[in-house]
């Protein structure tokens, strides 16, 4: 495909006007000022007119709990602990891979239409959940979930052998779409026994590691008066920051904490519209992102968040960083882009592979509609986007050079089939044939 006469945002997420971009073979092979000369533009058959549209990068969600699109709307105004004890972790004990892989794939649908490619999940049955992201066309990073409250050591869990198996049956599949991680799902939940063991078996692996660090308050001061030590202080006596990790949320970090996170690499993801949510507080942005740490944004669940619109989220980090600062230039429109894209690219491994539009990079795009009433005027384009656009402008969702989405339409996913799974199997199986939760399953 030719984009022909488009306005985009380059390589450096700089704009650009009236520019010609050429698709071919999954991967970006032209952008410039003009068309490609001669014979070159034939050669990537359908020509589109850009005229009125913006190309960007697609957006990176580095945290999220994809098949929680069943709990969308079911646990509301509660606390962190209270929403996880009372009312989530119950529900997961029901749930079944069949479950999995339909929450996912609505999810997966979701983030296409919203402009999102590329997800880092942690939850269980992570077969069914890559199922979903293959069949959906989209790139997962996928983690099977370690609880571990008794002292377990990794060899007594189900989540060593799901491991296994995972890297057995579906690391790299996709051409690569799909990547294996490993998970802690946090300090507080997980012994020090089985962190150790799986903090080894990433490192042994060369396998990333998500896990959630400092979300609330009550968690960071816990872990100070048990051991001494904060959570990432904790985490790290235990080498899990020995390999490349993404800690989700990060509302309570020290300065300490920065300082170890810029030293060991770690991308702090940060959830904005969840933490607000949830009321576990605003992330230092700012202040990660000057310690020398790479910040990505995720969306968490749609239990905390109630959407996958990565849009909101950006938004949302850039004016939080700005009021919470009392500073307008704390983090500017240009800098929450990145948060989305290059820097969420690189939180999942995959910034010499897409992030960026730019010759040789895949075909992760999206382009958004700028005329319509409230992206107009358009004094500014950057900030368009971040402050007055969302998801719901997104015309076009590419991965690899493959159309997932446009214009309403989907090409990889039968939305009917999968909101009738829902409505009629998996709805009734998890909440009864009201839609509430039955307190016995």
């Amino acid at each position: 495909m030719l984009f022909a006469d488009i306005d985009l945002l380059d390589e450096n997420l700089d704009f650009r006007s009236h520019c010609w971009v050429g698709v071919r073979d999954g991967r970006v092979a032209y952008v410039g000022d003009a068309a490609p000369a001669g014979e070159e533009a034939a050669r990537y058959g359908e020509v589109y007119d850009g005229r009125g549209k913006l190309l960007c990068p697609a957006f990176y969600n580095a945290h999220a709990h994809a098949p929680m699109t069943l709990l969308r709307g079911y646990a509301e105004n509660l606390p962190l602990q209270a929403w996880l004890n009372d009312m989530v972790f119950p529900f997961e004990a029901k749930i079944t891979p069949e479950d999995c892989y339909w929450g996912t794939l609505l999810s997966c649908a979701e983030m296409a239409r919203y402009g999102c490619v590329s997800f880092s999940d942690m939850y269980y049955h992570m077969e069914e959940g890559a199922r979903a992201a293959l069949d959906a066309g989209i790139k997962m990073n996928l983690s099977d979930s370690l609880l571990a409250f008794n002292g377990e050591g990794l060899d007594d869990l189900p989540v060593k052998g799901n491991l296994d198996r995972l890297i057995r049956d579906v690391q790299g599949a996709g051409d690569g779409r799909i990547v294996v991680d490993c998970n802690i799902h946090a300090e507080y939940t997980s012994n020090p026994r089985a962190v150790a063991y799986l903090a080894a078996y990433a490192k042994e692996h060369g396998l990333r590691l998500q896990v959630h660090v400092s979300e609330t308050q009550n968690e960071q001061e816990t872990c100070l008066e048990k051991y001494g030590l904060t959570p990432a202080q904790l985490l790290d006596v235990y080498h899990v920051w020995d390999t490349r990790a993404l800690a989700a949320h990060c509302v309570w970090l020290t300065d300490e904490d920065m300082d170890l996170f810029a030293r060991r690499g770690v991308t702090a993801v940060h959830c904005p519209n969840s933490n607000l949510k949830l009321a576990s507080g605003i992330a230092p942005v700012r202040k990660m992102m000057d310690k020398g740490m790479n910040v990505a944004l995720g969306t968490d669940g749609v239990s905390s968040s109630n959407n996958t619109d990565l849009f909101e989220a950006v938004k949302l980090a850039a004016l939080l960083s700005n009021g919470s600062t009392l500073d307008p230039t704390s983090l500017t429109a240009q800098e929450a882009l990145k948060l989305a894209t290059v820097n969420g690219a690189k939180a999942q491994g995959r910034e010499n592979e897409c992030g960026v539009i730019a010759p040789g990079m895949d075909a992760d795009l999206i382009m958004l509609d700028f005329a319509q009433p409230h992206l107009i005027p358009c004094h500014n384009p950057i900030s368009n986007l971040v402050y007055a656009a969302s998801g719901h402008d997104v015309r076009m969702t590419m991965v690899r050079g493959k159309i997932l989405y446009e214009d309403g339409h989907y090409t990889t996913i039968d939305l009917d089939h999968v909101l009738r799974e829902f409505h009629d199997y998996v709805i009734p199986l998890m909440f009864g044939n009201d839609g509430k939760e039955q307190p016995n399953g």
